[in-house]
């Protein structure tokens, strides 16, 4: 039995397959060591290769809800594999059932999203609990904020932002010589603003014949995603707009559509957790539009071009700015680029090596 320093156990719908992951079985993947293991739902196609997976049997015999047979499936799997550090991705519930099973293991559980809305997380109190059973990360200092609400002030929360491993980025093209493309990347629901994005560009498109607007992305990730009510009224709108509606590509097409790109925008109403969409796209070398909402500025700084999605005529201008000012528009790509650099892997793993877990 090889000896594992941390055990990554992902949330119970998480795949850990290059064409069914989701973000955060995409950045387990991307952080994870040579002496690590990754633990979850077994997916319908081939594990990511290069690293250790251990899919997880949910106990048959286990009498309570879905979340204690999966953890109790989880457990078995951690005292057979005997890791130094249990690292639970987002799952509260999952992690504090786990704790009752493993009360001598290290736990650290890293949120990923607004605890408030989470089982076991939704109160003061339930989060005061939590700190109080294992370590608590989380990706943005914005997250932080919300978990210490109500909270007393000396109590310990790291941040370990999420990351993008730059040195296997698909070969960008310069910022002067980008194609004329405006791109959504992502779900294609209300949250992220999909249809803020057809609207601006129903306003943009006409005034710039030689540009053109693309999305990509479902409803959900893979390939296999419903097409739902919003998806139904979206297309014909999008089609009037002259935006192409492309599916669902895989992480690696997603990347390398933005690396061509000349213009990126994540125009989300949802208080988004950190800003992953933004972040690649600034590493892809393209200029970020992105919203004012969640970890987004903490992501983006100075170096993109933000908006209030609540007034969808700033993303409007912004568009018609960026697609008529190609120095702004170059100068945004480069200095993007830069900033993306400060979340590189090395320093993420570095972090992550120092965080606390108890």
């Amino acid at each position: 039995m090889p000896h594992f320093r941390v055990a990554n156990v992902l949330p119970p719908r998480e795949r850990f397959a290059p064409g069914e992951a989701g973000a955060i079985a995409l950045l387990a993947h991307r952080l994870v060591e040579k002496d690590e293991v990754v633990i979850g739902t077994a997916p319908e196609t081939p594990v990511f290769q290069n690293c250790i997976f251990q899919k997880v049997t949910p106990s048959r015999f286990w009498p309570l809800n879905t979340t204690e047979r999966y953890a109790s499936g989880v457990a078995a799997l951690l005292k057979r594999l005997k890791p130094e550090i249990v690292e639970i991705h987002n799952r509260p519930e999952v992690a504090l059932a786990l704790r009752r099973h493993l009360p001598r293991l290290p736990f650290r559980l890293v949120l990923h999203n607004d605890p408030s809305d989470m089982r076991r997380a939704h109160t003061a109190r339930e989060r005061q609990k939590l700190t109080e059973k294992m370590a608590v990360a989380t990706v943005s200092n914005w997250l932080r904020m919300r978990f210490l609400e109500g909270l007393p002030a000396d109590t310990q929360i790291e941040v370990l932002p999420n990351c993008l491993d730059l040195s296997v980025l698909p070969p960008s093209a310069p910022p002067e010589k980008r194609d004329p493309l405006i791109l959504f990347a992502g779900r294609i629901v209300s949250d992220k603003g999909a249809d803020l994005f057809v609207q601006a560009c129903a306003n943009v498109l006409p005034q710039r014949p030689d540009w053109r607007a693309v999305m990509i992305g479902a409803d959900r990730f893979g390939p296999n995603s419903p097409e739902t009510p919003f998806l139904s009224t979206l297309r014909p709108r999008a089609a009037a707009a002259g935006v192409e509606m492309a599916g669902f590509l895989p992480h690696s097409g997603v990347l390398k559509a933005m690396s061509q790109a000349a213009i990126v925008v994540a125009p989300s109403r949802w208080n988004e957790p950190f800003g992953l969409v933004a972040l690649e796209a600034m590493a892809c070398g393209a200029a970020i539009v992105t919203s004012l909402r969640g970890g987004l500025p903490e992501v983006v700084g100075n170096d993109g071009y933000l908006i209030d999605p609540d007034r969808p005529e700033e993303l409007t201008q912004a568009l018609l700015r960026l697609t008529a000012d190609s120095d702004l528009r170059c100068d945004l790509a480069k200095q993007g680029q830069q900033r993306a650099a400060l979340f590189d892997l090395p320093e993420a793993r570095l972090k992550r090596r120092h965080a606390h877990a108890y």
